[in-house]
């Protein structure tokens, strides 16, 4: 794990790169942002949004959905990867919603995580973003970034959770989940990160450290040298 110095540097940078991180995902209530983050498995946020301008502005609330057959409810989703099966979550999530919560999202991870479709992830983006509580999400960008840069050493998403909000104060782990993402859409890439572009690459232990001048004179004369 870096040292305090190296995390406060790291913040620094990504505050800089990112100052106005947010959710990309569209929304007006806590509702509709537990729709759009069920939806947002496995699907890119402007496809989610895509679908979601036109379930949003037809069906604005739980009510709405739920008085949807299952049937009408896939053919606005059905454009998202997995729909048959988000389908299903969404539609008995607003049930459980209207029975058990008198329509209202609850605020708390463990209910969250107790609706079909909403695993640790999911639970973390709403309560961060629609309740501002105190949740570090992690998604497939944070963990990666977070794991190159070295501020998390998990194979496991819930570890990284863990370390990450061990790493950053409290108040930031908004913040932070929202520069990770950026990052991690725009240069620290899966298969080909941008290391050569990247803010943060002299503080990464993941990028490739460039050769001492010693070592560049080496590798120059022994491509000039015929005999090799």
């Amino acid at each position: 794990m870096p040292d305090s110095n190296t995390v406060r540097e790291i913040t620094a940078i990504l505050k800089s790169l990112y100052p106005n991180a947010q959710t990309e995902l569209e929304y007006r209530t806590p509702f509709q942002l537990l729709v759009a983050t069920i939806l947002s498995a496995q699907c890119t946020d402007q496809r989610v949004n895509m679908i979601t301008r036109r379930l949003f502005q037809d069906h604005p609330s739980v009510e709405d959905i739920a008085q949807l057959s299952l049937g009408e409810l896939e053919e606005y989703i059905r454009s998202a990867g997995l729909w048959q099966t988000k389908a299903r979550s969404i539609k008995k999530t607003c049930q459980i919603l209207i029975e058990r919560h008198n329509g209202e999202v609850p605020k708390t991870r463990e209910e969250l995580m107790r609706l079909p479709g909403v695993g640790r992830k999911t639970a973390n983006v709403v309560l961060a973003n629609a309740f501002n509580l105190p949740a570090f999400a992690v998604d497939t960008h944070v963990h990666r970034v977070a794991n190159r840069l070295g501020l998390a050493s998990s194979k496991r998403p819930e570890q990284t959770e863990q370390q990450l909000m061990e790493a950053f104060p409290e108040h930031l782990w908004k913040d932070a989940h929202h520069w990770l993402i950026r990052h991690g859409r725009r240069v620290c890439h899966a298969r080909k990160p941008q290391c050569e572009r990247c803010a943060l690459a002299h503080l990464c232990p993941s990028a490739p450290k460039p050769r001492s001048d010693q070592e560049s004179r080496c590798k120059q004369e022994d491509n000039q040298d015929p005999y090799r």
